[in-house]
């Protein structure tokens, strides 16, 4: 995986094989962040990265200015090197070693974005599962952004708070809007 763009363009990162992830794809995550970029400024918003696994998408928000990123995922192997590449590239990024549901149902921490990437075998219910807790908790702060991706044969579009997505080969992006 690599850093597309920001302080760190172009760094290579090399990931433990036995980490139980599937990364975001560069092509996939680079159409995200055009998306994104078009939307805020990344020095005045803050990120949770749900279901953080490698920490790539964490990595790419914190090369182009966010300063106040935590990522959130359950397993001790991808926390432990989510934290090592953060502090070899002096990344501001908190991480929680957390089940994501136990996790989203106990904060109150409130970002302008999070990123979830849950695995792409969850269950419809699993799927429903996360922006019910994130609008339930009111986890995003005001014209925050739910994102979640999925494989295209899930379909997310029914779910309360649902925007639009938008498909990258075999992910899907889909964006949730908190209510005015």
């Amino acid at each position: 995986m690599r850093i597309i763009s920001g302080l760190y363009k172009s760094r290579k990162i090399v990931a433990p094989k036995n980490l139980p992830v599937r990364p975001t794809t560069d092509m996939a995550k680079e159409s995200l962040f055009n998306i994104i970029n078009n939307l805020y400024y990344f020095e005045d918003i803050t990120v949770l990265d749900l279901f953080a696994g490698t920490g790539n998408i964490s990595y790419e928000f914190a090369s182009r200015g966010v300063e106040q990123i935590t990522s959130v995922d359950q397993d001790f192997g991808c926390i432990k090197f989510i934290n090592q590449t953060a502090e070899n590239f002096e990344m501001p990024i908190q991480t929680i070693k957390s089940d994501v549901f136990k996790f989203l149902e106990k904060s109150t921490l409130q970002t302008d974005i999070i990123f979830a990437d849950p695995p792409y075998s969850f269950s419809d219910e699993q799927f429903a599962k996360i922006p019910e807790l994130v609008f339930q908790n009111n986890l995003l702060l005001p014209e925050g952004l739910l994102i979640v991706e999925h494989s295209k044969h899930t379909n997310l579009s029914e779910i309360k708070h649902f925007s639009y997505s938008k498909n990258y080969g075999g992910s899907v992006f889909s964006f949730f809007e908190k209510p005015e």
